[in-house]
């Protein structure tokens, strides 16, 4: 008898969203965990020193807040999971869980698409025209918003 061949379910290559990314290899059904995202767990203080996006046109967008107190960098010490990639109609979803974030597949993802999750991004303070397009998605999606940021909750009318 043969042994079992472990097939990996995704690799990273070019991407038509950006830069690069990550691609399913083989199916992967919805509910699978696909990987965790890894990284040096800091405080959100330091994160804010790290990363001055306000200085970048484009910045790289690899802090992943955990809670209140920490943030994980995928920049040091990440793994693959630092490419997966933005999207408005997205295949999978982040999960917390006790300190680890898991990307998890919310769809039956078919071999040679990218794997992708919406990142939300948060800034504090108000909108700035300048983070249109720093923070512009280029996800391709038919619902795409037109940013990585968190959308913007509708205003309550007044009566």
């Amino acid at each position: 008898m043969g042994k079992a061949v472990l097939v990996p379910l995704y690799e990273v290559h070019e991407s038509s969203i950006h830069g690069v990314g990550v691609f399913a290899l083989r199916r992967i059904r919805k509910g699978t965990r696909i990987i965790e995202y890894m990284g040096e767990h800091i405080a959100h203080e330091v994160a804010d020193g790290r990363y001055n996006d306000d200085a970048k046109d484009h910045p790289h967008v690899l802090l992943f807040i955990v809670d209140k107190d920490t943030v994980v960098d995928g920049g040091r010490g990440g793994n693959e999971a630092r490419f997966i990639n933005h999207s408005c109609d997205p295949n999978c979803e982040a999960d917390v869980e006790n300190g680890h974030i898991y990307i998890r597949a919310i769809k039956t993802i078919q071999p040679g698409d990218e794997l992708t999750y919406d990142y939300r991004l948060t800034r504090p303070g108000r909108r700035r025209a300048s983070w249109k397009q720093k923070y512009a998605c280029h996800c391709g999606s038919p619902n795409c918003r037109g940013t990585m940021l968190e959308p913007v909750a509708p205003r309550k009318t007044q009566r």
